[in-house]
Parts: C-alpha cells; sequence; structure tokens
C-alpha cells in the first residue's frame, strides 16, 4: 500500500541524508539548518544508519570548519557530509576543490540561495551553487519537494559509486520550506543499491598507521597536468553511473528520472530550459498553453555537472528551432548566464537559436503569465539577455507580461496573513498536515516571510487539492483570506485579489459595528461587490482567558477547520 507524507524538502533530504551518512560536519545557516537539525534530533533519538551506528553529528565554528571536518573524515574513510548554502557554501569552496581532486565521495545538500552582493537576502535562487561549477563536484538538481527527496537517493548512492563529491541543490524557501504530499519511500530498499566494492574500496583508501601513505603533497610542472586530466574518465563514467541509479530509484518510486527530462508536445518547436522549482511552473504553463495552439515543452535538468551534452540532445525533439534557457542568476559582465552558455556549446553544430534570460532572484515571484512571456518571445523578438518578474525601466531588458493569462485551477487556495512569531506559519503548517495525513487530498504550503522574521508579515499561502499541486507562485486568486492583525486591513490591499462570494476571517477586539464604521469604504465596497462572507473573533481575548498569552494560533486553527468544513 502507497504511504504518502506531509512534508518539507528540508526534512525529506534529511532523512535520506542520515541513512547514507557516518558523520555529519554542520553550521547553521538560513534556508538550510532545518536539514542539520533533523539529523541532529534523529540521532538524539537512537536512528540506526545503514551501518549499524547512530550518525554522528559536529557543530563547528563556521561552515569552512564543517566542511574541514566532512574533509578529514572522508580522508579516514568516513562517509560523511554537510548541508549550506550561500555564503557557507562560498566558505566551503577550497575544500570542495580538494575534495574533487582527492576523489572523496562527500555529499553537500544544499537550499539555494542567494549570495551578498549590494545586499543581504535570505532568499533564494542560484548564484551559490553556480559558484561552484567549477570545483569539480558533481551536481544535480530538483524542482519540488518529492525530487528533493529522490535527488538526495541518487546523489549519495552515485557518490560512492562513482567516488567523486556530489551536491544536490534545490531552491530555498520556494522548495526547501515548501509543505507538500509526498509520496514515502521504504528507505530499507536503498541500502541494497550501496556498491559495495566502491564502498570497500573507499575504506581501504582511508589514511590510517597500518597503511601509510602520503597525500595533499606538491607538485610541479612535470606531473600535475597529467594527474589533473587522467580524472577525466571518472567524470565520464560519472554520468552513466547516475543514470544507472536514476532508473533504479525508478523503479522503486515509479518515476521518470534521466539527466534531462522533457516535457510537453512531442513535436515541439520552442522549449524552455531551465532547473529548480520554476520547472513545476513550466510544465502547468505548458498544459495550458498546448490547448491554445502552442507547440513548445521543457527540457528540466537533473545532473548539471558533469554536464552530459549526449543525454540532453537525446531528450530534444529533432523539431526543435528556437531554445530559451532561464538562469536563475546574474553574472555580472558575463557574455550570458552559466546554463545558457552551456546550451549554446551543447547546441552549436546544429541550427537551432538560443537565447537566455534571467528570474526569479531572491525568490522573486514568477508565473505562469511570466512563462507565456517567455515562448511569446520566441515566436517574435527573439529578445536575449532578457528579465522576466522585474518591471527594467533603466536597461529595458524585461518581457512584457501578459498580467490577464492565468490557468484554471482547480486547487482551493487559503491565503493567511500573519504577524511573525503569532503562530500562524506553525498553524498552517498543521492544517495542512493534519488534511494531508488525515484525508486523500493533496496539499501544498509555501510561506513568504519578512526578513525580520519575528514582528514582520508573514503571509502564509495554502493549496487543497483532489490532484498533484506543482504550482510554484503566490496564491493570487484565494477562495479564502484569513487576518491575524486587524491593523492590516488598513495598511494592505488584502481583499482586492479574493475571489467572488470568497471568505474573510479576521481577528479583532472591535464588536460588528465598530468594524463596519472604520473599515476604508474601498474595503467595504469590495466585501459588497464581491459578496464577501465575512466572519469576525476576538481570539486574543479568548486565548487570554485562557492564559495561552496572545499565542492565537490553535484558536484561529479551529476557526479555519470550522469554516472550510473538510
Amino acid at each position: 500500500m502507497t504511504k504518502y507524507k506531509v512534508l518539507d524538502a528540508n526534512e525529506a533530504v534529511a532523512r535520506v541524508a542520515y541513512k547514507f551518512l557516518e558523520l555529519a560536519g554542520i553550521y547553521p545557516i538560513t534556508p538550510a539548518s532545518p536539514m542539520a537539525e533533523k539529523i541532529d534530533v534523529l540521532s538524539s533519538n537512537g536512528e540506526i544508519n545503514y551501518f549499524g551506528n547512530k550518525l554522528k553529528v559536529v557543530e563547528m565554528q563556521s561552515e569552512a570548519g564543517a566542511i574541514a571536518t566532512v574533509h578529514g573524515a572522508l580522508q579516514s574513510g568516513v562517509l560523511s557530509g554537510t548541508f549550506t548554502a550561500s555564503q557557507g557554501l562560498l566558505l566551503m569552496i577550497p575544500t570542495l576543490y580538494k575534495m574533487a581532486g582527492e576523489m572523496l565521495p562527500g555529499v553537500i545538500h544544499i537550499a539555494a540561495r542567494s549570495l551578498s552582493t549590494h545586499s543581504l537576502s535570505i532568499f533564494g535562487d542560484h548564484q551559490d551553487i553556480y559558484s561552484v561549477r567549477q570545483t569539480g563536484v558533481c551536481m544535480l538538481s530538483a524542482s519540488s519537494v518529492e525530487e528533493s527527496y529522490h535527488m538526495a537517493m541518487v546523489a549519495h548512492l552515485s557518490s560512492i559509486k562513482a567516488s567523486l563529491p556530489f551536491v544536490n541543490f534545490f531552491d530555498g524557501f520556494r522548495t526547501s520550506h515548501e509543505i507538500n504530499k509526498i509520496k514515502e519511500v521504504d528507505l530499507s530498499k536503498l541500502e541494497s543499491l550501496i556498491d559495495k566494492k566502491a564502498l570497500r574500496n573507499f575504506r581501504e583508501r582511508a589514511l590510517n598507521n597500518e597503511k601509510p601513505n602520503q597525500r595533499g603533497m606538491a607538485e610541479n610542472d612535470d606531473i600535475y597536468f597529467q594527474n589533473t586530466e587522467v580524472r577525466n574518465k571518472y567524470y565520464d563514467n560519472a554520468t552513466s553511473i547516475v543514470s544507472e541509479y536514476m532508473n533504479k530509484i525508478n523503479k522503486i518510486t515509479k518515476k521518470n528520472y534521466k539527466p534531462f527530462n522533457y516535457y510537453g508536445s512531442e513535436n515541439a518547436d520552442m522549449v524552455i530550459v531551465a532547473m529548480g522549482s520554476v520547472c513545476e511552473c513550466i510544465e502547468e504553463t505548458i498544459d495550458t498553453l498546448t490547448k491554445i495552439g502552442y507547440n513548445v515543452g521543457l527540457i528540466k535538468v537533473h545532473l548539471y555537472r558533469p554536464f552530459s551534452i549526449k543525454h540532453l540532445l537525446e531528450v530534444l525533439p529533432k523539431t526543435v528551432k528556437k531554445i530559451a534557457v532561464l538562469d536563475r542568476t546574474k553574472e555580472p559582465g558575463s557574455s550570458g548566464e552559466p546554463l545558457y552558455l552551456d546550451i549554446v556549446n551543447a547546441v552549436k553544430d546544429t541550427n537551432i537559436k538560443v537565447i537566455g534570460g534571467r528570474y526569479g532572484l531572491s525568490s522573486k515571484n514568477t508565473t505562469p503569465s511570466m512563462i507565456k512571456a517567455v515562448y511569446d518571445n520566441l515566436k517574435t523578438d527573439m529578445k536575449n539577455n532578457f528579465t522576466i518578474g522585474i518591471n527594467d525601466d533603466v536597461t529595458n531588458l524585461s518581457l512584457d507580461i501578459d498580467s490577464n493569462f492565468k490557468l484554471d485551477n482547480s486547487s482551493y487556495q487559503i491565503l493567511i496573513y500573519g504577524y511573525g512569531s503569532d503562530g500562524m506559519v506553525g498553524t498552517s503548517k498543521d492544517i495542512l498536515k493534519v488534511l494531508g495525513d488525515s484525508t486523500a487530498k493533496y496539499v501544498q504550503g509555501y510561506f513568504q516571510y519578512d526578513s525580520k522574521k519575528s514582528g514582520g508579515v508573514t503571509r502564509s499561502h495554502l493549496r487543497i487539492s483532489n490532484s498533484q499541486i506543482k504550482s510554484t507562485y503566490y496564491i493570487d486568486n484565494p477562495d479564502f483570506v484569513i487576518v491575524s492583525k486587524d491593523s492590516y486591513m488598513y495598511k494592505y490591499d488584502i481583499i482586492d485579489n479574493l475571489k467572488d462570494n470568497g471568505i474573510l476571517l479576521i481577528n479583532t477586539s472591535l464588536n460588528k459595528e465598530e468594524l463596519a464604521k472604520t473599515l476604508p469604504n474601498k474595503v467595504k465596497k469590495l466585501l459588497k461587490d464581491k459578496n464577501i462572507k465575512v466572519y469576525v473573533i476576538d481570539a486574543y481575548k479568548i486565548v487570554n482567558s485562557l492564559g495561552l498569552k496572545n499565542k492565537i494560533n490553535t484558536c484561529m486553527e479551529v476557526c479555519i477547520f470550522k469554516i472550510i468544513n473538510i
């Protein structure tokens, strides 16, 4: 019987990593910290890995120390890995070069995040993972919570057999913290897939007193170049090893993972190439566009390094004439972003025209209308070096967006406005876990934080559906809006996008007459015109009378369950 579990990507990946690792060197950084926290909890609870032991967790003074711990453990024949993001990953770069050069099978799980350039951002894009592509680590990309779970399996298994370090990355916050309902895998089935010969060879190469050997020595021009090139065959083999393990994971999960996966029309003339969570949005958009006459597709990148041109061309339809490559990064001064340059090189012997563009920096929302604009640009202007998601009135690189284009959405959508630390994000997660674990419904939750965290505005985007949910963008047309702080009604356009005949729940100390009198006229007009059903509760009064000290989440949760009546 298929079992489902409501998880975010951080927890899903941590569960897999725990089984394969013997030691983890950790240092917390948003949004990757929950992975390290989860394995620490599992270890404290006595969970046993595939080697019959509890995983040893070592917290260091920085990410540089964490990866140094991993490197030292690998040198000693101990399978180890870590979890990081952003500047934390940059601190690991010198050691990643060493791990790749010494061909050590460590695994780094990354919740991809923006780098600090003109300012700091805790939110997600691919600047950090692109910064390590030159180190020699193999790199796997996931576009959803479930894919992150499965790619973690592929990464650990492939790393051992290929004897190379692997990075498994997924989008920070957008995937790392997204709640979704996924099929649970019986992790005991993976143990038999470990290549025992490769593992034994790794153990035997360990530095120990019984078998002394030298490592990390200095080399001159007579031999350094040769030793660099001799590793080529291992990277060539890594591609087939990843493909082999994807096939084995496919049998367990009933999926169809390949180094590159194609989605869309069999005879498409235009395709987008991308990796990460935007691929889910692109797939949704393709489903709608093909119904109105578009002949389009998507190539989703799973194995980013080593970059296999052979596997890419195998899935690229022969009918394709134009490609748009979407990069979630900005590389100032370059002739193009990294994935774009890879694709240009891959198809240089064909007649296919390639353009590139940027999207989604610092978790900037990317919607179906923006994806449609990319396909429309391929149809007509073929504008290169474009951007979507912003209005660039300085360098004029942004594409025109058809804001009227929206997908038919069958999911029930809830938007919850909270106040950082009032518990409403926790309530949102609890609602999804209850519904996902206790009913046949599919659920998805994405949580939009103010970077101030405690004290800032939070928005919880909840979707409930009878089918799998791929909508990796903000809810813009909710059925039900909850407001935990009534002052938001006067500050923000809370109900502008609320559906006709929708529902509004407000937590307020005002009575019905006071609220009706003080709400802005625009809000009152919208409530009337849209025929909105309004519920009011003084949750603070109720919880404080029960000694819960302003924690309104449980009270609000009861109200939400009562109103949605699932």
